[in-house]
């Protein structure tokens, strides 16, 4: 069985940074692909990035590029979201998820290992 733990969420004022963190425990992580996405009230949940086995390749939605970044550590199972300049449409409860397969995907339905979720809070 697998489990992902997210930690880090927080509120913030816009303009601020928070850094997420995904350990993953009960099955090696270190050759899987991994995301985050995130869900804020009464919308969709939203790809965020998402990063290869090896954290060479990643991708990333449009509407955080150039602001968050992803990494992981496959030595401590664990995968990052540092996010910067953070904006108040950030807000939204953030998810990491991992698949069986190394290939970055944009998709949750491609997904079958999710964590419980973070809460980031960005205030005006």
């Amino acid at each position: 069985q697998v489990h992902l733990v997210e930690s880090g969420g927080g509120a913030v004022h816009a303009g601020g940074s928070l850094s997420l963190s995904c350990t993953a425990s009960g099955r090696t992580f270190s050759n899987n692909a991994m995301g985050w996405f995130r869900q804020a009230p009464g919308k969709e949940r939203e790809f965020v990035a998402a990063i290869n086995w090896s954290g060479m390749f990643t991708d990333y939605g449009d509407s955080v590029k150039g602001r968050f970044t992803i990494s992981r550590d496959g030595a401590k199972n664990t995968m990052y979201l540092h996010m910067n300049n953070l904006k108040p449409e950030d807000t939204a409860v953030y998810y990491c998820a991992a698949r069986s397969s190394s290939k970055i995907v944009v998709v949750d339905s491609e997904y079958p290992y999710w964590g419980q979720g973070t809460q980031v809070t960005v205030s005006s």
